[in-house]
C-alpha cells in the first residue's frame, strides 16, 4: 500500500483535473440529491454550545429519477428535521468502508483533516455528506482503513506511511450526540479472505495458505490467484471465517455499550455493509469462481446479521445500507455499482480507487441510509 499511496501523489494532479462524469445512478432520489463535488469538512473540535452551529448549505441538484419509485424526501427535509432535533456534534467511528476510502479523487489525494493520510479517508465518505446534511457544528471524522475495534480505544499505529490514528473513542466526548458506527469486516477477517479468493482461472485450485491479515484488499505475494478460498477456509469441517464472525460479535458489542458510557446523550447508529457481493460470479470481470463467489455471498449475510445482533445488544439503531443497495454489487455494470470490483478507476465519481471498497455512488447511498433513519 505504500507504494500505490506514493503513486496517487504523481496522478492526483491528473485525476483533481478531471470532472465527475454523471452517469444514470439506481440510487433513490434522496442519494441523487446529495451532491459530492462542493462538500467541506465541518469543524474538527467542539465549539461552545452557547455559539450557533456553523450552516453549510449543500448546492441541490435534481434529483435522479428511479423508474417506478416514489419521490423522496431532498437533503432539506432530511437537514430540517435533524436540526430540529438539535443535532451538534457528531462523531463517526469505523473501518475503510465508513471511511470510503480512495487513493486520489477530483478533490486530490486522501482527506488528512480529521485523520493520517494513510487511513485513505475520502473526501466525500458518507460521514462528511450526513454532517453536511444535518448542519452540525462539529464533525470528528475517526474513520479508517484497516480499523478494528480494537483501534477504538488503541492507537492504530500500523498505517501503511507510517501514521498513527488516535484511538478513536478518544473523539468521544459528554456532548456528542450522533454517533455512527461502521465495524466488524476486520475483525471478523472477510476483508482478508475475500482477497484470496483471486483466481486467474474459472475454476479453484486448492492450496493450503494461511489467511493474511489485510485491511484494505490487495494482491499479496503470499496468495497467488488461485481461487478455492471455500475448500480453504472449511477445510476440515471447520469455517473458519463464520467461526471469526461470530467470535467477532461480543467485540462489537462491548463497543456499542462503552460508547453509551463515553457518550451518554448520543444516539448510537451501526451502519452495516452495501451489498458489494452479487449470489453468483462474473469471472473474468471480477476473477471469483463461482463456488468462492456464492461462499462470499454467504459469508457477507453472516457478516450483516452479527452487525444487526450486535446493535441490538449493545443498544444501537441499526442503518440497513445492504437492502437499498442491492443489485449495485461489484459485477454491476462501472456506472451502477457501490463497490469498486479490481479496476483502478472508478467513474462513480471519477477516482483512483481502493478495490473491493465503496466509490462515491456508495457513500451517498450510505447517506441516505443514514439520514432516512434519522428522519423517522
Amino acid at each position: 500500500m505504500r507504494r500505490v499511496l506514493l503513486s496517487a501523489v504523481v496522478v492526483a494532479g491528473l485525476v483533481g483535473s478531471l470532472q465527475p462524469e454523471h452517469h444514470p445512478r439506481q440510487a433513490s432520489a434522496v442519494a441523487g440529491e446529495l451532491r459530492t463535488a462542493s462538500v467541506e469538512p465541518a469543524a474538527s473540535s467542539p465549539r461552545p454550545r452557547a455559539e450557533p452551529p456553523t450552516t453549510v448549505t449543500p448546492t441541490p441538484a435534481a434529483p435522479t429519477a428511479v423508474p417506478g419509485a416514489a419521490s423522496a424526501p431532498g437533503p432539506e427535509r432530511h437537514r430540517a428535521r435533524a436540526t430540529a432535533s438539535g443535532f451538534r456534534e457528531y462523531v463517526a467511528l469505523g473501518d475503510s468502508w465508513s471511511a470510503d476510502v480512495v487513493f486520489a479523487d477530483v478533490h486530490g489525494l486522501p482527506d488528512d483533516t480529521h485523520v493520517p493520510i494513510d487511513c485513505a479517508q475520502s473526501h466525500v465518505n458518507y460521514p462528511k455528506l450526513v454532517a453536511k446534511a444535518l448542519d452540525v457544528a462539529v464533525l470528528r471524522d475517526a474513520t479508517c482503513g484497516s480499523a478494528t475495534t480494537e483501534h477504538f480505544a488503541s492507537p492504530q499505529a500500523d498505517l501503511p506511511l507510517g501514521g498513527t490514528n488516535p484511538p478513536q473513542f478518544d473523539r468521544l466526548t459528554r456532548t456528542t450526540d450522533l454517533v455512527t458506527v461502521g465495524i466488524g469486516g476486520n475483525d471478523s477477517g472477510f476483508a482478508a479472505a475475500a482477497v484470496s479468493c483471486l483466481s486467474l482461472t474459472p475454476v479453484g485450485v486448492p492450496l493450503a495458505l494461511p489467511l493474511p491479515d489485510l485491511g484494505v484488499p490487495f494482491v499479496s505475494l503470499e496468495n497467488p490467484p488461485t481461487g478455492a478460498c471455500k475448500e480453504r477456509f472449511t477445510k476440515g469441517g471447520v469455517d473458519v471465517i463464520s467461526q471469526r464472525i461470530r467470535t467477532s460479535e461480543p467485540k462489537l458489542v462491548a463497543a456499542f455499550r462503552r460508547i453509551h458510557q463515553l457518550s451518554p446523550n448520543a444516539r448510537i447508529l451501526a451502519v452495516n455493509y452495501l451489498a458489494g457481493i452479487p449470489e453468483r460470479g462474473c469471472w473474468p470481470l471480477v476473477p471469483f469462481t463461482d463456488s468462492d463467489m456464492q461462499y462470499l455471498y454467504a459469508r457477507f449475510q453472516e457478516l450483516n446479521a452479527m452487525v444487526a445482533r450486535a446493535a441490538a445488544k449493545g443498544g444501537a439503531e441499526l442503518v440497513d445500507t445492504y437492502t437499498p443497495s442491492l443489485g449495485h454489487h461489484v459485477c454491476a455494470a462501472p456506472n451502477q455499482r457501490y463497490v469498486e470490483g479490481l479496476g483502478v478507476l472508478s467513474l462513480n465519481d471519477v477516482a483512483i480507487a481502493v478495490p473491493a471498497h465503496p466509490n462515491a455512488a456508495g457513500a451517498r447511498a450510505q447517506a441516505a441510509a443514514v439520514l432516512s433513519l434519522l428522519r423517522r
